[in-house]
């Protein structure tokens, strides 16, 4: 690796796009493409005018006499769709709602940049659900791009949403969102090749992995992770420990250190020996220890980043109402038990860990499906960013993931 010019960038990172039943090794590791800092539209929230009032920026709801929806999710988020006894085929042949499904959510900031001069004119984006991550959700909410939920037609989200995910700022009430799957960053490492991997200072320090970890492309994911090892707080920091941060991450790419920024096809890289330990999600080495034992998660000594991917009605948003029946439907803890025995990301809704047993009883006890309290009491948060600060970050990290 040229040090000099910066590690390689695949595309961008995303959930997996692998499904639980032995896709990860079909197909191989994907070639090195810098990400576009042209296609984000950088600064992503100045959008004159942006701003939208929710109650006045909203359709007709048609969803008594259309029994459709349209929904945008992220690959491999979902069991099997087209076969029968799927989630979705029930949810359709016990309401009779057709689901138009589009797996077209393959990052944050580029469904953004698809979306935002509709929503910030009160146009339509002729979609029912989207399902996007935290910093995400609160900024379009923000915004005034999403249209407040009915709580009488939810109440198993109210009812049913784990505590942890409770309460959230940006959302204290779950008014506008309801968490679809949730998950951790953590470290892998591969136990066959190298010993545990404690740390994430010990990532990017041990002489014995160098040029042989990688990081996630996903901003909030692997600065959250420098600012803990530059002493900071990833929920409340400055300007200067945010320049810290990022100074320690250049010396890491500098020493060589890295190999490069991963986008999802990190699992990949780790189980052929490629590299040795990784920035992982934890619904990714649970799929990937399918196929190979020797791929551990590690909840690393500066906590773990606690995350969900939401479901969101667009303004002009159509077939509300037939949306707000596929949320209630899913926080069924007997659905939810059936959707996270596939994904293997942690399940948002209370009583799927007893519908498991019924579901899978192998995975009634996975801590990285259903964390125990001790487990999300080391978790933590990355602080919402107000407009400046976004484009200022993320200007930032590009030129340091794609110099």
């Amino acid at each position: 690796m040229n040090s000099s010019a910066g590690p390689s960038t695949p595309e961008p990172a995303r959930r997996s796009t692998l499904s639980r039943r032995g896709f990860l090794t079909a197909g191989g590791v994907a070639a090195g493409v810098g990400i576009s800092v042209a296609a984000l539209d950088l600064p992503f929230f100045s959008v004159a005018g942006a701003a939208q009032d929710p109650m006045a920026c909203r359709a007709t709801d048609v969803s008594a006499s259309e029994a459709r929806m349209v929904i945008s999710n992220w690959t491999g988020y979902i069991d099997p769709r087209n076969k029968p006894g799927s989630t979705l085929a029930d949810f359709t042949a016990s309401t009779g709602i057709e689901v138009e499904y589009n797996v077209d959510v393959n990052d944050n900031a580029e469904f953004y940049a698809k979306v935002k001069n509709q929503l910030g004119s009160c146009d339509p984006i002729d979609r029912d659900l989207i399902v996007l991550t935290d910093w995400m959700a609160a900024r379009m909410i923000g915004l005034g791009w999403v249209q407040p939920l009915d709580r009488g037609a939810v109440p198993n989200l109210h009812q049913n949403l784990i505590p942890d995910l409770r309460g959230k700022a940006w959302d204290p009430d779950e008014t506008f969102h309801a968490p679809w799957q949730s998950g951790l960053t953590g470290i892998a490492y591969n136990a066959a090749e190298v010993d545990e991997v404690g740390s994430f200072s010990e990532l990017l320090t041990r002489p014995d992995l160098k040029g042989r970890i990688t990081l996630l492309t996903e901003m909030y994911d692997t600065m959250g992770f420098m600012l803990k090892v530059v002493g900071a707080d990833p929920g409340d920091f400055t300007p200067t420990q945010w320049e810290d941060a990022m100074d320690r991450l250049r010396q890491v790419i500098a020493d060589g250190q890295l190999r490069s920024f991963a986008g999802n096809n990190y699992l990949q890289e780790l189980s052929a020996g490629n590299i040795l330990a990784c920035e992982a999600w934890s619904g990714d080495v649970l799929q990937a220890q399918l196929e190979n034992p020797d791929i551990r998660f590690v909840a690393p000594e500066e906590g773990l980043s606690l995350w969900s991917d939401n479901m969101l009605v667009p303004n002009q948003a159509t077939h509300q109402a037939n949306a707000e029946r596929w949320i209630d439907y899913y926080y069924d803890p007997e659905v939810a038990a059936r959707l996270a025995a596939w994904v293997n990301y942690i399940c948002p809704v209370e009583g799927a860990q007893e519908a498991m047993e019924q579901v899978d009883p192998s995975l009634a006890e996975n801590p990285l499906i259903f964390p125990d309290a001790e487990l999300l009491r080391s978790t933590w948060d990355f602080k919402a960013l107000d407009d400046r600060e976004q484009s200022q970050y993320e200007r930032e990290w590009a030129d340091v993931t794609t110099g």
